[in-house]
């Protein structure tokens, strides 16, 4: 037997979604605790790149080609500068 205190506005929200799901409270919180257990098995089975797929790019300048146009970029960008004094 365990007891878990929570704060009102997720009890609250518990208490919704159990009405919504017609579930017990309890089936629910089972529920949300084998959903994060697993996601913590994926993680440490996860490889660096698996980890950070949702980030590449992100805060790129949204050109795929860089990787593999970056010299041909950069000349342009130095002709281009100096080219305009």
């Amino acid at each position: 037997m365990l007891s878990v205190r929570l704060d009102h506005s997720l009890e609250q929200e518990l208490a919704i979604l159990s009405r919504i799901n017609n579930k017990t409270k309890t089936d629910i919180i089972k529920d949300a605790l084998t959903y994060y257990f697993d996601m913590l098995k994926v993680k440490e089975k996860a490889t660096p790149y698996e980890l950070g797929k949702g980030l590449f790019g992100v805060a790129g300048s949204h050109d795929g080609t860089l990787s593999t146009h970056y010299k041909k970029t950069y000349k342009e960008m130095l002709d281009e500068k100096h080219n305009h004094r």
